[in-house]
Protein backbone atom coordinates (compact mmCIF):
# COMPACT_ATOMS: atom_id res chain seq x y z
CA UNK A 1 0.00 0.00 0.00
CA UNK A 2 1.37 3.59 -0.54
CA UNK A 3 0.42 6.45 0.85
CA UNK A 4 1.47 10.48 0.46
CA UNK A 5 4.40 8.52 -1.88
CA UNK A 6 5.56 6.10 0.92
CA UNK A 7 5.32 2.58 0.76
CA UNK A 8 3.55 0.94 3.55
CA UNK A 9 3.18 -3.27 4.29
CA UNK A 10 -0.23 -3.73 5.78
CA UNK A 11 1.25 -6.59 7.91
CA UNK A 12 4.07 -4.01 9.54
CA UNK A 13 1.01 -1.79 10.06
CA UNK A 14 -0.63 -4.36 12.10
CA UNK A 15 1.98 -5.57 14.38
CA UNK A 16 2.77 -1.84 15.48
CA UNK A 17 -0.67 -1.95 16.82
CA UNK A 18 -1.23 -2.35 20.46
CA UNK A 19 -3.65 -4.30 21.01
CA UNK A 20 -3.34 -4.88 24.84
CA UNK A 21 -4.74 -0.99 24.98
CA UNK A 22 -8.36 -1.64 23.28
CA UNK A 23 -8.69 -4.77 25.36
CA UNK A 24 -11.79 -4.51 27.42
CA UNK A 25 -12.38 -5.14 31.25
CA UNK A 26 -15.45 -5.44 32.81
CA UNK A 27 -15.40 -3.46 35.77
CA UNK A 28 -18.72 -4.01 38.17
CA UNK A 29 -21.48 -2.98 36.31
CA UNK A 30 -19.98 -1.54 33.29
CA UNK A 31 -16.39 -2.41 30.92
CA UNK A 32 -13.45 -0.26 29.80
CA UNK A 33 -10.44 -0.56 28.03
CA UNK A 34 -6.97 -0.85 29.65
CA UNK A 35 -6.34 2.37 28.16
CA UNK A 36 -9.19 3.93 29.79
CA UNK A 37 -8.05 2.01 33.01
CA UNK A 38 -4.64 3.35 33.02
CA UNK A 39 -5.47 6.73 32.59
CA UNK A 40 -7.63 6.87 35.36
CA UNK A 41 -5.22 5.18 37.42
CA UNK A 42 -2.84 7.80 36.37
CA UNK A 43 -5.28 10.62 37.53
CA UNK A 44 -6.18 8.59 40.58
CA UNK A 45 -9.94 8.52 39.98
CA UNK A 46 -11.35 5.61 41.96
CA UNK A 47 -13.54 4.18 38.86
CA UNK A 48 -13.67 0.78 40.84
CA UNK A 49 -16.10 2.24 43.29
CA UNK A 50 -18.15 3.99 40.39
CA UNK A 51 -21.50 2.39 40.46
CA UNK A 52 -22.10 3.07 36.39
CA UNK A 53 -21.31 4.51 33.79
CA UNK A 54 -22.98 7.90 34.70
CA UNK A 55 -21.33 7.67 38.41
CA UNK A 56 -17.73 7.47 36.67
CA UNK A 57 -18.51 10.45 34.41
CA UNK A 58 -19.12 12.54 37.44
CA UNK A 59 -15.80 11.45 39.17
CA UNK A 60 -13.74 12.60 35.62
CA UNK A 61 -15.32 15.79 35.36
CA UNK A 62 -15.09 16.35 39.02
CA UNK A 63 -11.27 16.16 38.04
CA UNK A 64 -11.38 17.98 34.83
CA UNK A 65 -13.00 20.86 36.46
CA UNK A 66 -9.62 21.23 38.72
CA UNK A 67 -7.98 24.18 37.26
CA UNK A 68 -4.40 22.78 38.38
CA UNK A 69 -4.99 19.69 36.25
CA UNK A 70 -2.10 19.30 33.62
CA UNK A 71 -2.63 20.11 29.99
CA UNK A 72 -1.73 16.54 28.97
CA UNK A 73 -4.08 15.02 31.64
CA UNK A 74 -7.02 17.14 30.63
CA UNK A 75 -7.18 15.50 27.19
CA UNK A 76 -6.63 12.68 27.82
CA UNK A 77 -9.45 12.63 30.54
CA UNK A 78 -11.52 14.42 28.15
CA UNK A 79 -11.05 11.57 25.48
CA UNK A 80 -12.16 9.21 27.99
CA UNK A 81 -15.46 11.16 29.04
CA UNK A 82 -15.98 11.12 25.54
CA UNK A 83 -15.51 7.51 25.15
CA UNK A 84 -17.70 6.34 28.28
CA UNK A 85 -20.75 9.20 27.49
CA UNK A 86 -20.90 7.76 24.37
CA UNK A 87 -20.93 4.50 25.40
CA UNK A 88 -22.91 4.74 28.00
CA UNK A 89 -25.53 6.69 25.84
CA UNK A 90 -25.61 3.76 23.51
CA UNK A 91 -26.16 1.37 26.15
CA UNK A 92 -29.15 3.24 27.52
CA UNK A 93 -30.93 4.15 24.22
CA UNK A 94 -33.69 2.04 22.68
CA UNK A 95 -33.51 2.02 19.14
Amino acid sequence: MIVNGKKYELEDLIQTIDKDSHKIQKIGTFFLTNEEIRILERNFIDYKSATSLKDLMLKIQMVLDDESIDPDDLNELDYVLEQISERDYYANTKY
